[in-house]
């Protein structure tokens, strides 16, 4: 059987019943461009250590980032591992593969001057779907998360949000549709203590609102996301802020917490990140102001 043929399968009988539909879309597109190309006429039994090393190798010479690689190497390993336990092949040699070096990117954050221009622009708007971004600011929701939060999810009193489910734009039928979907990962779906001070700007929402979504928009399902991230590219370009993604915001609030002096075990479950190595390593280097901020106060003993 040849590996094109047996990928078919695995992604039809075995993927697409249980893994959320961006993650059949993504093994999909990642196998029609790479994986079926140069590995999808062999036979499984053919699919030795070197061949598919050889095949690793190529994907970090076209310039791939190592989280695609390493992607692209859990299809490899899923599909040929249950390959074996079905019988269609009697080994298979994934356990061999040697991955590429990993490197955390470093986080684009906006600095404490850029932060307090962006708040200060939608404070003097006033406009109720605008404050998104402030709520961003100080809980680090996800785009996808904000989007798809009800005023259900969200407890004044308590001062809790509770993070349940994501969302993103499918194109359908000639046009972008918002679909709601569950959460990025199992960490992901957890509560979120926000500051008192969030409070009002929630009640003022709440007052101005005529939709279930704490982020109004033409859709039933309130804002969408592509015209939400415009909207937030536009107020970056009226500031004349460098452009950055919408996840920024998410990265600057860590940033900002850590050098409030947040622990980081707190940050981790408030990012919903499955443990706090990831959040550490995702954002301490990230700290420049503060770093710069702690040695000129140990420069001061030099008196």
């Amino acid at each position: 059987m040849k590996y094109k043929e047996w990928l078919n399968e695995w992604l039809e009988y075995y993927v697409k019943p249980r893994a959320k539909y961006r993650t059949y879309t993504n093994y999909k597109h990642q196998i029609d461009k790479h994986i079926s190309v140069k590995l999808g006429e062999f036979e499984l039994e053919e699919l030795s250590a070197l061949e598919l090393q050889r095949f690793v190798i190529g994907l970090s010479n076209l310039g791939l980032s190592s989280n695609t690689v390493n992607g692209i190497i859990n299809i490899l390993k899923n599909s040929l591992r249950l390959a074996v336990s079905v019988g269609k092949v009697s080994k298979q040699y994934t356990d061999l593969i040697q991955r590429p070096k990993t490197r955390e990117k470093p986080v684009d954050c906006f600095n404490m001057s850029e932060q307090k221009r962006i708040e200060t622009y939608v404070k003097e708007k006033n406009i109720p779907k605008l404050y998104g971004i402030i709520i961003c600011l100080y809980t680090g929701l996800r785009l996808g998360e904000l989007l798809s939060l009800e005023w259900a999810d969200v407890d004044l009193s308590k001062r809790l949000i509770i993070v349940s489910k994501t969302c993103r734009d499918s194109w359908q039928n000639g046009s972008y549709v918002k679909i709601i979907d569950t959460t990025k990962t199992e960490c992901s779906e957890r509560i979120v203590v926000f500051p008192k001070q969030l409070v009002p700007i929630f009640k003022y929402m709440r007052q101005h609102s005529n939709s279930n979504f704490v982020i109004d928009g033409k859709s039933k399902y309130g804002a969408e996301v592509r015209s939400y991230q415009r909207t937030f590219e536009r107020i970056l370009k009226k500031l004349n802020i460098e452009h950055k993604g919408f996840h920024s915001l998410r990265h600057t609030f860590a940033t900002r917490a850590l050098e409030c002096g947040m622990d980081v075990k707190t940050l981790s479950v408030t990012l919903g990140h499955k443990n706090p190595t990831i959040t550490l390593k995702r954002y301490a280097h990230s700290m420049v102001e503060h770093r710069s901020e702690m040695m000129n106060r140990i420069g001061k003993l030099l008196g």
